[in-house]
C-alpha cells in the first residue's frame, strides 16, 4: 500500500507552531447565528435539555443547528470520567430525571428532526451506565415520531453486555460507539476505558442486532503515526462496522491532550479511501468531522422502511 505523505509544515500540514498558533484556514467556521439556531437554542433550554454540540464545543453546531439538526445528551451533562480531550466537565453526577426520555422525544417531534442522535455523559455511577434511559429515549421517540431514524452513540458501559443487550433491544438505527484514538495512546487520551472492550462492545452489539448499522470515530493529531490509523481501521472493520468517521483533534483548552499536528484536507482525503478500500460502507472524513456530522445522510432507509413494516 502506498505510503501516506509526511507533510512538511509549509502551509499544508504539520504541527501548531507552522500556522503560528493559529488555526489552519480549512478549520476555520462562522459563528453560530440565525432564527433557527436561536429558537433551537430556547427549546432546550425550555426543556432543560442538554446537546453534546454545546457541551463539546462542537465546530459545526452552526451548521447542524441552522439546519434543525442538533445531537441531545442524555443523564445530564457531569461525566464520571475525565478524558484528556474532551470539553465535557467531569465529576460526581448528582442528577438522574427518568422523565427525560418523554422531554427528549417531544423535543424532537417539535422539531421534525429526520435523523435523531441520542448520546450521554459517562454514567459509571449507575448499575447499568444509563442504558435503560437510552432505552426508554428510543422507545419513546419511535412511539411520537414513527418515520424518525434514531441513532445512538452510547458508552462502554464498563463492559457490561447486559446493559448493551438493554440498548439493542429497542432497535435503534445505527449504534455508534466511538474509540477516539489509536491503541499506545490510549493511558493518556482515555485512561479509563479499553480499545479491546470498546471493539468487542461494536462486534456484539452487530450480533445482537444484525439489522442496527454499527458506527465508530476516532481523532487524529494526538500524536498517532500512519501506520497506528491502518491498524486501527483494520480492526475496526474487523469488528464489523459499517460507518467509520474521522476529524481533527482541537484542543479544548490548555489542560487537555496536547494538539501534536494538524491534518491538510489531502490527508483525510487519502484515509478516506483506504477505509473504504477495507470495506466500510461509509466514511466520513475531514477537519471538521465530528461523529454526528453528516449523521442523517448515513441511515439505511431501506432497513428502517423494512422496519416499520414489520412493527
Amino acid at each position: 500500500m502506498e505510503e501516506l505523505p509526511v507533510l512538511e509544515p509549509a502551509g499544508v500540514g504539520g504541527g501548531p507552531e507552522a500556522f503560528g498558533g493559529r488555526r489552519p484556514d480549512w478549520l476555520k467556521v462562522r459563528l453560530p447565528a440565525g432564527g433557527t439556531y436561536n429558537r433551537l437554542k430556547e427549546l432546550m433550554r425550555e426543556e432543560r435539555l442538554h446537546t453534546v454540540c454545546e457541551e463539546a464545543h462542537c465546530p459545526n453546531i452552526g451548521e447542524c443547528w441552522t439546519a434543525g439538526t442538533a445531537t441531545f445528551m442524555i443523564l445530564g451533562d457531569v461525566c464520571t470520567r475525565a478524558c484528556a480531550f474532551c470539553a465535557v466537565k467531569s465529576g460526581r453526577p448528582t442528577w438522574l430525571d427518568e422523565d427525560e426520555p418523554r422531554r427528549v422525544a417531544e423535543s424532537i417531534a417539535r422539531m421534525e428532526i429526520i435523523h435523531a442522535v441520542i448520546t450521554s455523559v459517562d454514567r459509571d455511577d449507575l448499575a447499568d451506565g444509563g442504558a435503560h434511559v437510552f432505552a426508554e429515549t428510543i422507545r419513546q421517540t419511535r412511539a411520537m415520531c414513527s418515520e424518525t431514524s434514531i441513532e445512538v452513540l452510547i458508552p462502554d458501559f464498563q463492559g457490561n453486555w447486559e446493559a448493551l443487550a438493554m440498548v439493542m433491544a429497542a432497535q435503534p438505527e445505527i449504534l455508534n460507539h466511538n474509540v477516539e484514538t489509536v491503541r499506545r495512546l490510549y493511558r493518556r487520551v482515555r485512561p479509563r476505558a479499553d480499545l479491546d472492550q470498546s471493539l468487542e462492545l461494536l462486534r456484539r452489539a452487530r450480533q445482537l442486532d444484525p439489522g442496527t448499522q454499527t458506527k465508530t470515530g476516532f481523532m487524529v493529531g494526538l500524536g498517532e503515526t500512519f501506520d497506528e490509523l491502518r491498524e486501527l481501521m483494520a480492526m475496526i472493520r474487523d469488528a464489523e462496522v459499517e460507518i467509520l468517521t474521522m476529524g481533527q483533534y482541537l484542543r479544548p483548552s490548555p489542560k487537555h491532550h496536547e494538539l501534536v499536528r494538524y491534518y491538510h484536507p489531502d490527508e483525510f482525503a487519502q484515509l478516506r479511501e483506504e477505509a473504504l478500500a477495507l470495506g466500510f460502507r461509509w466514511v466520513e472524513s475531514g477537519p471538521l468531522v465530528r461523529s454526528s456530522y453528516h449523521a442523517e445522510r448515513q441511515v439505511d432507509r431501506d432497513r428502517l422502511i423494512g422496519r416499520l413494516r414489520s412493527a
